[in-house]
């Protein structure tokens, strides 16, 4: 029966939920003489910490203050700087373009037909072009989460 107990004990101690009380059970149950055949393998360890429990560190250790961290740092300096970025382009593409009056009219409904798909084709351009700026984006965002989750 305090086999079982003490198998028990150990199962709980290789987990790390015992107390303090229990440990010093188990250290003197392998300091004893009678210890269980099927739980003779634990008996070196538990005479290594029974007779190793009173040693004490006493090298002092430095205390250093705690550095913010340089990535975190950087990442938003490179958020900031594409963030500038991309207002600089559109502030300095929107302004400089003026707006035509002229909306156009044709006559024949054949150019107007052309014309229409030319600007279609070159709106696709656009959106096309536009897509791809979101992937880099994304491909961003992606990598700034996998160093913010590896860092952390």
């Amino acid at each position: 029966m305090e086999s079982d107990k003490i198998a028990l004990l150990v199962t709980k101690y290789f987990e790390g939920q015992t107390s303090i009380a229990e440990e010093m059970a188990l250290k003197k149950y392998f300091t004893s003489c009678e210890i269980a055949p099927d739980l003779l393998q634990y008996k070196p360890l538990f005479q290594y910490l029974a007779s190793n429990s009173s040693h004490e560190f006493t090298k002092e250790i430095p205390l250093v203050k705690a550095q913010s961290n340089p990535i975190k740092w950087v990442s938003i300096a490179a958020s900031v700087v594409v963030l500038v970025g991309v207002g600089l382009y559109t502030y300095n593409t929107y302004s400089t373009s003026k707006p035509s009056t002229d909306l156009g009219s044709f006559d024949d409904p054949q150019v107007a037909f052309e014309e229409t798909q030319k600007a279609l084709a070159l709106l696709s351009i656009q959106v096309n072009t536009g897509i791809e700026s979101v992937r880099y984006v994304q491909t961003y965002e992606d990598t700034r989460d996998k160093i913010f989750v590896t860092a952390q």
